[in-house]
């Protein structure tokens, strides 16, 4: 068996994980799916936040299940989440067996998300939902029309019940670029669980990462920006099959 560290996205938490956490747990693994510190705080805690305190914040995780010896670790990030997989990865690449990338920041070295998303272009449905508070310190997205961006094809009840909990997202950690060595965070076997009906992080953005970054392993799903809801089954599966057992 193994265990796994999934980290959410932005505006989200933990919990979006659970229908997948409950198919890994069914299966025999250990499965941890923190919410991340700061998020949906005061502006002060928000404007507090770091990729690097986020990192730490997820190695330590990883060095808790190396501890517990569940065998092989796991650590899976969605969307904003691959940030902070690969600074984890920089800073204790010994507490972690493989990562996973679900549709997810997979950037190189000296890159921050700031900088990917001019790259990109514009997404007008995607920014139409999202809007700053606090002076730029952080983010809310709207929850009354994120369904069509961040979940359209998934269940309705399920959709129904996540966006309501959605909280502001701490802005710093999209601007800090990463720093990343081939010794370090290359040193680990990467899966890249592309979605293709994303309409957050669009398939040709998740595959000009995987460009920049070349050697994942790709896992194609017919989902939408929420795997975790739309295609439950299939992201354990892509999970599970990211385990290096040998």
């Amino acid at each position: 068996m193994a265990g796994f560290v999934l980290i959410h996205g932005s505006w989200h938490g933990g919990w979006c994980f659970d229908p997948v956490a409950e198919i890994l747990r069914g299966r025999g693994h250990t499965v941890v799916a923190p919410t991340l510190p700061g998020m949906g705080g005061t502006a002060q805690e928000m404007a507090a936040v770091t990729l690097d305190s986020w990192g730490e914040f997820a190695a330590q995780h990883c060095r808790e299940m190396r501890a517990a010896n569940v065998g092989p670790v796991v650590l899976a990030g969605h969307s904003r989440g691959g940030l902070v997989v690969s600074t984890a990865a920089e800073i204790a690449p010994e507490a972690i067996d493989a990562l996973v990338y679900i549709c997810a920041m997979m950037l190189p070295d000296g890159m921050s998300r700031a900088e990917f998303k001019e790259l990109e272009g514009p997404n007008p449905a995607f920014d139409a939902i999202i809007s700053r508070i606090h002076d730029g310190v952080a983010t809310v997205a709207d929850p009354g029309h994120a369904a069509e961006v961040f979940a359209q094809v998934s269940p309705p009840r399920l959709v129904a019940a996540a966006l309501p909990r959605l909280v502001a997202e701490p802005h710093g950690p999209r601007s800090q670029k990463l720093h990343l060595t081939r010794e370090r965070w290359g040193s680990l076997p990467r899966t890249y669980v592309e979605c293709t009906l994303d309409r957050t992080i669009p398939i040709d953005s998740q595959r000009r990462m995987q460009s920049y970054s070349p050697g994942a392993k790709v896992v194609t799903l017919e989902a939408d920006h929420s795997p975790y809801l739309s295609r439950p089954v299939e992201l354990a599966d892509a999970l599970e099959g990211a385990i290096p057992w040998g």
